[in-house]
């Protein structure tokens, strides 16, 4: 399956979801292996009706792709940091291209608020780190300061709604079945 949405340039409008759609989507933010067969079982429908739901969602934009959760230290970017930017008003667009090509860079958030951006990186080391920030970030001509918060410890949140159990930052490895 593809990358959702926006397949012929323009995004459908939001359809309601129903109960199967959303046990669907918690199933598949949960383990985004798991097999068509197994999402069939779990959610009570023919493994037909399955793979037609799970593309429907692709196709709205519900589901925006597929992707691992990294253990960022075990991969060896061992410094992560949340930055906030101040930026040049009406520049998000300019500013938001030039930030995706950060190496490391791995959220970013036009936020309202004290600042404009809050951008999530993940980098090999504080000497990494710092470089990023002040040859990379500060040289966009956009952006007016910067603020890096350094991430000490992260905690992955459970992303079945409603739950709130925290899981650690350390991996787990996936089940092998897949779509």
């Amino acid at each position: 399956m593809a990358e959702g949405g926006d397949r012929a340039g323009q995004t459908p409008p939001a359809r309601p979801l129903d109960a199967i759609d959303r046990d669907i989507l918690r199933m598949l933010q949960t383990d985004g292996r798991a097999s068509i067969r197994s999402v069939a079982e779990r959610v009570h429908v023919s493994r037909a009706n399955a793979y037609a739901r799970i593309n429907r969602l692709i196709d709205d934009g519900v589901i925006r792709g597929f992707s691992a959760r990294v253990n960022h230290e075990r991969a060896g970017q061992g410094a992560s940091a949340y930055i906030t930017l101040k930026i040049v008003q009406n520049s998000w667009r300019t500013v938001r291209e030039q930030l995706q090509a950060l190496p490391g860079a791995a959220h970013i958030a036009l936020v309202s608020g004290d600042f404009d951006v809050l951008l999530l990186v993940h980098t090999p080391d504080n000497r990494t780190l710092r470089e990023l920030v002040l040859t990379r970030l500060q040289a966009i001509p956009e952006v007016l300061s910067t603020r890096t918060l350094l991430v000490f410890e992260e905690t992955d949140l459970d992303p079945v709604a409603g739950q709130g159990a925290a899981t650690p930052a350390q991996g787990t490895a996936p089940e092998t079945d897949e779509l």
